[in-house]
């Protein structure tokens, strides 16, 4: 498959201008960028960027989101905020993906960010540290508050006069929340249900041809728990760390999906087919014949990276499931009709997508080091995925996994894995997660050191002092450098990086500031500095000369080569 750069970037998402390599199948939505034209540009202005060196910033510890020179951000919206008369934006927001409505007006559409996880300290009062068994203490009413603040949110923005701002009480604006129904997509009901009770747990996502937005159920068995099976197959349930399960009765088996919500109605489902696992993301491309191909993993230390190939056009149902055998570039079937050693442990098809882990390790599978993110390049067309860190085998740093797929063809079953690039002091970035490409391909990537594990002097992580936002440069006298331009607060990590359609403003979450705090009045930050005193996660929008310098640059390059 030849790739044409023209072609795909043309439209800028969460791979830049092409969310999934993006696609010819977005430009009917109206993304198309608005590209500078090299020519226009005085011979002076030319040479100066040829020349010039991204200033990054220097890893900090201070309590506040920094930027590197030509830089700047705006808050979009906090937690607590209004969204409509009935509700409000959630907490931990982390993933972000903007669709305009109009191709002629790419300052205004929908945003949809995840609400990954609460921190009841500031969410519903209640400070676990205060007991011996938190459990026995908790109310209905506590969980509820939980519950609401979970899942994600629907909100029109529009950027006048440069800034961005919601539009408070528009008609689309929504929340989906753990307490949404939400239907099955599946022939077969799951534990007697096909349509289960919210959505939780929303790490990563990604958007798909038709134009909806995907997110993805992570840590779900952090809520209602999870059920195990011993040698002899014989389930229990494993606790939860919030015990939901204790006030709603609802099974871990509903949990643990990718979910697709549609931004004109707030309408969702669950993909079955997708497999049940901790999903950091899901992303998507769109092939010649319309089938799909889904890219997703499995963000837990030993697990696996995943792949859907649909057998019908525009389906997330029909087809089939793969997971990775990256020392021999295999995608291993997850197919109960067709794999013996399946039949010989799960009942059928729906037991072996539940039960996703077990089939995959009984194919031999190859465990990863935490899968996150995966992005596609919109150059070469290759597959990034995040491996965040290992801790149990020694690997603190983590990596950035490329996939090669053979003869480029996304839908095919064989493929070369190696390094793109390793975390450490040399490099100067540790533990990736998130990747977005922007419009000219440049690489986008932030980190998730923990927050127990950030600034402590017997920690190996003392170097990267808080999170960080870094860029991966193609062109120019920096190409292929790792340079951190922007640092975030204390105890936060940057996520969901996303590009506005015409590549002038990336969307990204400032998600848990403060997360290590006890006290309420004594918190260890207090970004973004509003009158409540107290840290609260957000959604800003980062703008500036260096993010159109970047792309000018890329364009130089072409000129040069053309």
């Amino acid at each position: 498959m030849e790739y044409n750069r023209r072609k795909f970037i043309s439209f800028i998402g969460k791979a830049g201008l092409g969310t999934m390599i993006t696609p010819p199948f977005l430009i009917s939505c109206g993304n198309n960028s608005n590209t500078v034209n090299i020519k226009d540009e005085p011979k002076e202005t030319l040479e100066l960027l040829k020349e010039t060196i991204l200033e990054g910033i220097a890893a900090s510890d201070q309590d506040d989101l920094l930027l590197a020179k030509g830089l700047d951000y705006h808050t979009i919206i906090k937690w607590g905020d209004k969204i409509s008369n009935k509700d409000h934006f959630g907490f931990n927001n982390d993933f972000t993906c903007f669709i305009p409505f109009d191709e002629n007006n790419p300052k205004d559409g929908l945003l949809w960010v995840n609400h990954e996880y609460v921190n009841p300290l500031f969410v519903s009062n209640f400070n676990f540290h205060d007991f011996e068994k938190p459990e026995e203490h908790r109310t209905i009413e506590q969980i509820d508050k939980e519950m609401y603040n979970v899942g994600g949110s629907i909100i029109r923005i529009k950027e006048e006069n440069g800034k961005w701002k919601i539009v408070e009480n528009d008609p689309y604006n929504r929340r989906i929340t753990a307490q949404t129904p939400i239907q099955l997509n599946w022939d077969s009901p799951i534990k007697g249900k096909t349509t289960v009770m919210g959505t939780l747990s929303n790490c990563s996502g990604g958007i798909t041809p038709w134009q909806t937005f995907l997110t993805c159920e992570e840590n779900y068995d952090g809520c209602f728990g999870e059920t195990e099976y011993d040698e002899q197959n014989v389930a229990t349930h494993r606790p939860s760390w919030y015990g939901w399960e204790k006030f709603y009765e609802y099974p871990p088996e509903h949990y643990g999906w990718v979910v697709e919500i549609n931004p004109k109605d707030g309408s969702a489902q669950k993909h079955i087919a997708l497999g049940r696992f901790a999903h950091e993301c899901c992303t998507v491309y769109e092939l010649e014949d319309k089938r799909v191909v889904a890219y997703t993993g499995d963000d837990k230390n030993n697990e696996h990276l995943y792949k859907f190939i649909s057998s019908k056009p525009g389906s997330l149902k029909e087809g089939t499931l793969y997971v990775a055998d990256t020392i021999n570039g295999k995608w291993l079937a997850l197919d109960w009709e067709n794999q013996p050693i399946l039949k010989s442990k799960f009942k059928d098809q729906t037991e072996v997508l539940i039960r996703a882990r077990e089939a995959a390790k009984l194919l031999g599978a190859t465990e990863l080091n935490r899968p996150e993110d995966i992005e596609i390049d919109p150059i070469t067309g290759n597959i990034f995925v995040t491996l965040t860190n290992n801790k149990s085998k020694d690997d603190f740093h983590g990596s950035i996994l490329k996939i090669e797929e053979n003869n480029a063809a996304f839908d095919a079953l064989d493929f070369k894995a190696s390094t793109y690039i390793a975390g450490g002091e040399e490099n100067g970035f540790s533990c990736p997660d998130n990747l977005a490409f922007d419009q000219s391909g440049n690489l986008w990537m932030t980190s998730d050191m923990s927050g127990s594990s950030m600034n402590k002097e017997d920690k190996p992580y003392m170097p990267f002092k808080n999170n960080s936002l870094f860029v991966i440069p193609r062109y120019g006298k920096d190409a292929g450098k790792v340079i951190r331009v922007a640092s975030a607060p204390r105890d936060a990590e940057l996520t969901g990086p996303w590009f506005s359609p015409d590549g002038k403003t990336l969307f990204l979450s400032v998600q848990h500031p403060g997360e290590q705090t006890t006290d309420v009045n004594n918190p260890t930050s207090k970004w973004p500095f509003d009158k409540d005193n107290i840290p609260k996660p957000a959604v800003v929008a980062i703008t500036g000369d260096l993010i159109e310098k970047m792309n000018k640059l890329s364009q130089i390059q072409e000129s040069q080569n053309s």
